[in-house]
């Protein structure tokens, strides 16, 4: 592995694995809590921090998988390590540890942090993949050109990964929309098909898994995309959004109908004393692995 790259002893990383387990890891998990452009809600910087902690909570035992997926897997944690304050750098340096992740083979999943780091994650899989498919779990279209003079702002994470002519988007969830983002949206409506939230009841996932079939997919989390009863720790809660069961059902389906190769959770803003949505968040990374490794 680079040099660069040191991880945190198994009991200390994600899930809190015990440190006689030993495994060729599958997974490097990212622990990358870049709090720059947030525009409501702070908070975002101690997300990584929390799902972690949160994660050893998290029952190893899957009952609907039926096996404990992490031993098929093989999970390793980046030390956490600073994070430069200028946001260029910052997402140049996500960049490079998610190109020597996957020189590797291995799967990266970043825990963020705010949105703004997508663009960072998903460079070296833009030019390493003829097409990649961004399946973005979402309350905002985050197609802005630029938010408050800012070009790598989180409102505009989406848009920047669009700067890429070769990556697509598929979006489930939105449900809050600027006018100046709909020029934008209509005239890249070849490459963006977005699941709107008003429209959840009639929502095809046949239509969805035509769409994302055979794709090469990055997947990208934005956990204000579920609905604000069960996640209002973030810095911009929406109501209308995805419930438990329904998101993981379209995840389920990106696993089995495509070949998603790198994943980010990002925005979670952990509010002192309710740490239930930090263990959502831990539980949604290790369905995410555990579907991709087991499907």
């Amino acid at each position: 592995m680079n040099e660069s790259l040191k991880f945190l002893s198994n009991k200390k990383g994600f899930l809190g694995i015990d440190n006689k387990f030993n495994f060729k890891e599958k997974v490097i998990v990212i622990p990358f809590g870049l709090e720059k452009t947030v525009s409501y809600g702070g908070g975002t910087k101690n997300g990584p921090k929390e799902i972690i902690k949160a994660s050893h909570q998290v029952e190893l035992y899957d009952e609907e998988l039926n096996c404990e997926p992490f031993k098929k897997i093989g999970i390793k944690t980046l030390k956490p390590f600073k994070i430069d304050k200028n946001i260029n750098k910052a997402l140049e340096k996500m960049s490079k540890i998610n190109d020597s992740i996957l020189k590797k083979n291995i799967f990266p999943l970043t825990l963020g942090g705010e949105h703004s780091i997508t663009p960072g994650c998903i460079a070296p899989f833009a030019k390493k993949y003829k097409n990649l498919c961004i399946l973005h779990f979402d309350a905002h279209a985050d197609l802005r050109e630029s938010y408050n003079g800012e070009k790598y702002s989180h409102a505009s994470a989406i848009r920047r990964c669009l700067d890429y002519k070769n990556v697509s988007l598929i979006s489930f969830g939105i449900r809050n929309i600027s006018k100046s983002e709909i020029p934008f949206l209509k005239k890249n409506k070849s490459r963006i098909n977005i699941f709107w939230a008003k429209d959840k009841l009639q929502w095809n996932f046949n239509t969805f898994k035509k769409l994302i079939k055979n794709k090469t997919v990055y997947l990208t989390f934005d956990v204000d995309g579920l609905d604000s009863s069960i996640m209002p720790a973030t810095g911009t809660p929406e109501p209308g959004g995805l419930l438990w069961d329904e998101t993981l059902e379209i995840i389920k389906i990106a696993m089995k109908n495509s070949k998603v190769v790198g994943a980010d959770i990002n925005e979670l803003a952990p509010i002192k004393g309710f740490n239930s949505y930090n263990f959502l968040v831990a539980k949604l990374a290790y369905k995410i692995l555990s579907y991709k490794f087991l499907y």
